[in-house]
């Protein structure tokens, strides 16, 4: 959450290096490899280190005062870096931009509002929580986050301050990755009010485009036609559509809740971590977020037929997930909040085998050379440890 940058040993667990930036993220952040250097950003700054000391090569601030902060871990390809802002308040705008990798200029930058706001000091939004997906063609794929405020204000209730759909947000946006232009976008959620991000990284498999996001919606493209080929609820829907009442509801999925983290897919199916839990929201405001405690939730992990959507199992938890879906030799692996992590059968969503460890997760795992890593980071009392743990997967 510093935005620090650590290269260990991946045998051992020995630090090889670290690099301080000291600069608060919110998160979800994080780096990613291409080329011997390793590109990452802080909360205003995109950076490239070397991978084998750490050592800046070049750094690039982001911010215009339209924005709110940069959180996301970048993608890289067609010799550039991808990385967005957010519009997380009033007045702002969120942007997705392309650096060039070696020097770290700006090459594009495209806004993810596309109109001005009706009222520029009470309306903002707009941006991207996660990386982009490229395709062989070099054709970049984003899910874009949501508009604010959440359900409205006295004044606007139900989103009076953006009237209309409020594009790009809540969209999928396909663009040529060179030049930023936009070949084509689909808006999932028109005028939202309830913090339904459709923020994912979309998955690219056999002529299909799949994306998630907080509304508990997994929906499908033919990549060629840019037609929707079949949508899916996943979760606990509840007052999930249409205007709110002035009176506080329960809301689901809530600001916390429908899918919050990455899809994974292998044969032929779609592995969605969902999260059930519910927030308190009306016409003129939600609860504080900070009333929303993540451990009260339940999660699921629903496997989809990629070809119409299909659910084809489910296996729930008495947890929430926020550590994603990831997939290898016919194991899909998550976590729960509480800090299990499972590895389920590709076929059936058996378990076949669990781990605990000393902390909350809510890290994505990561498979490297046969080995399955998971980090631990947010305690779960005094005496939690915090800690990134190697399983083999041989």
């Amino acid at each position: 959450m510093e935005s620090n940058v650590a290269a260990l040993d991946l045998r051992r667990g020995e630090r090889l290096w670290l690099h301080r930036f000291n600069a608060g993220n919110p998160g979800p952040n994080g780096v990613a490899l291409a080329d011997g250097r390793l590109y990452g950003a802080t909360d205003t700054t995109a950076f490239a280190l070397t991978l084998r000391t750490g050592r800046l090569v070049w750094q690039r601030r982001l911010l215009s005062r339209h924005e709110s902060f940069v959180d996301t871990a970048p993608a890289v390809a067609n010799g550039l870096v991808y990385l967005s802002t957010t519009g997380y308040a009033p007045g702002t705008r969120g942007a997705l931009y392309a650096l060039d990798a070696v020097r770290g200029t700006i090459r594009w930058r495209f806004e993810t509002i596309k109109l001005p706001w009706r009222y520029p000091l009470e309306a903002g939004g707009g941006g991207a929580w996660y990386p982009p997906s490229v395709d062989p063609d070099g054709r970049i794929y984003w899910g874009t986050a949501n508009p604010i405020p959440w359900g409205g204000t006295r004044a606007r209730p139900n989103g009076g301050s953006f009237p209309g759909p409020a594009l790009y947000t809540d969209s999928l946006l396909v663009f040529d990755g060179s030049t930023g232009r936009l070949l084509w976008y689909d808006q999932v959620s028109p005028h939202d009010i309830r913090d339904h991000d459709f923020q994912l990284p979309p998955v690219l498999a056999g002529g299909r485009v799949i994306g998630a996001g907080k509304a508990g919606l997994v929906v499908a493209w033919d990549s060629r036609t840019q037609r929707r080929l079949w949508q899916t609820e996943v979760g606990l829907h509840r007052n999930d559509r249409g205007p709110l009442p002035r009176r506080l509801v329960p809301v689901c999925p809530g600001l916390l809740g429908g899918v919050e983290t990455p899809l994974a897919v292998a044969d032929d199916r779609v592995f969605v971590p969902v999260v059930d839990l519910c927030s308190r929201g009306s016409a003129v405001g939600f609860a504080p977020l900070e009333q929303t405690n993540p451990a009260r939730g339940r999660g699921e992990l629903v496997a989809l037929d990629v070809r119409d959507g299909r659910r084809i199992w489910t296996h729930r938890f008495a947890e929430p997930i926020f550590g994603c879906a990831t997939v290898g030799d016919g194991v899909v692996f998550t976590s729960t909040y509480g800090g299990t992590v499972y590895g389920l059968d590709v076929r059936d969503g058996r378990v076949l085998w669990t781990a605990r460890l000393q902390a909350r997760i809510n890290a994505c795992p990561a498979l490297a050379e046969r080995m399955l890593l998971v980090g631990a980071g947010v305690p779960r009392g005094r005496d939690s440890t915090l800690e990134l743990v190697a399983f083999g997967t041989a």
